[in-house]
This record gives C-alpha cells, sequence and structure tokens, in this order.
C-alpha cells in the first residue's frame, strides 16, 4: 500500500528515539476524495491505534493508517530528500484525490477514473473539467467539458491530441473512439 524509502524509514527511527516507547508513525488522507485532499504523516502513540487501522510493519516502527484513508493511500510513497537546499520528507499519494478501481472493475470506472486521475488535474489549472457521460456498446466514450473547457478556444486540440489519444492508447482494444457532447459557448468561464 505505501511505500516508504530506506532514507525515510531511517528519518522516521530517528524521530522516534524520542517519542515515548511504542509510538508508530500514522499516514492519513483529510478529506479523501476530493479535489481538496491533504496527506499527512504523524506522531502515533500506542493508544492512539483504533480496532479498524491497519499497521504496516516497517524497519523499526509501523505505519498506521485509519479505515477511511486505506484506499486513497494505494500506491503512496515516502521519502527524505537531501540537497543543496536541505532536507524534506515528501509523501506522494496518486489515489488521495480519487479513489482508485481495479484493473477488473467495469471499463467506464476504470476510464473516468484514469480521466479524474490523470487528466482533471491538468485541465484543473484552467479551472477545467471533464467527465464520463456514456459509454456506447461500441466502444465510444462521450465525454462532457465543464468548467473553463466550456468554450475554450483549444478544446479540440485538447480532446483530440490529447484526451483521446491517451484514452485510445491506454485502452487499446476496448475503447473505439471518443466523443465530446459539450455544447460549447464561449463566456467569462472560458479559458483563453
Amino acid at each position: 500500500m505505501i511505500s516508504i524509502s530506506e532514507t525515510a524509514q531511517g528519518h522516521f527511527v530517528k524521530l522516534l528515539e524520542k517519542q515515548p516507547a511504542g509510538t508508530h508513525i500514522r499516514v492519513f488522507v483529510v478529506n479523501p476524495g476530493t479535489a481538496s485532499a491533504e496527506c499527512g504523516v504523524s506522531y502515533c502513540p500506542p493508544d492512539s491505534v483504533e480496532d479498524s487501522d491497519i499497521q504496516l510493519p516497517f524497519n523499526g516502527f509501523s505505519a498506521v493508517v485509519d479505515a477511511e484513508s486505506q484506499s486513497f493511500l494505494v500506491d503512496a510513497e515516502i521519502d527524505f530528500v537531501t540537497d543543496q537546499m536541505g532536507s524534506q520528507l515528501t509523501l506522494k499519494a496518486p489515489n488521495a484525490k480519487v479513489r482508485k478501481v481495479s484493473d477488473n472493475a467495469p471499463l467506464r470506472e476504470r476510464v473516468q477514473y484514469m480521466i479524474d486521475a490523470e487528466i482533471n488535474p491538468q485541465l484543473a489549472n484552467h479551472g477545467g473539467n471533464v467527465s464520463v457521460v456514456e459509454l456506447s456498446e461500441a466502444g465510444v466514450v462521450v465525454l462532457q467539458f465543464g468548467g473553463g473547457c466550456n468554450g475554450c478556444a483549444q478544446v479540440d486540440l485538447t480532446l483530440k491530441e490529447g484526451i483521446e489519444k491517451e484514452l485510445l492508447n491506454r485502452f487499446a482494444g476496448e475503447l473505439t473512439g471518443v466523443k465530446d457532447i459539450t455544447e460549447h459557448q464561449r463566456g467569462e468561464h472560458s479559458y483563453y
């Protein structure tokens, strides 16, 4: 679920030496599954461990994860990086904002997950988003653009050269096409 680099494990061991015996770390997500999801790490004294928590054993300590955060921390990575600017603990949790779906999930769910996890974060930089409206039996995914993408002069390029290529490549043999049903109307909301 969570990988912690050797250097990060060493960092945690040093920090935990100064804490009461039996203290571990807690890895969590605040507002999981939302655009405002934030990941964090804190100390976890023995009396703070809940029955529903899982404990992931590492070298010299455990990482404790609450039940609500578990699926949002799949593929999370914690590292401790030192460079000329100093040292820094980094936590990457690609599924914190969107719950990861199984590789065996229905195609529509896998396509929407890919859009939510990889495409929408890029479109959000311009105030836009896209979602799956329908998936035809012929394998054509129908998309609806919103926010800054609606009426944007670059939406055709974004669809054809970006989203369509990525979806057809990622789901080769399952998707046959991508269609936009958005009635694009330029306005103050549109990204220019």
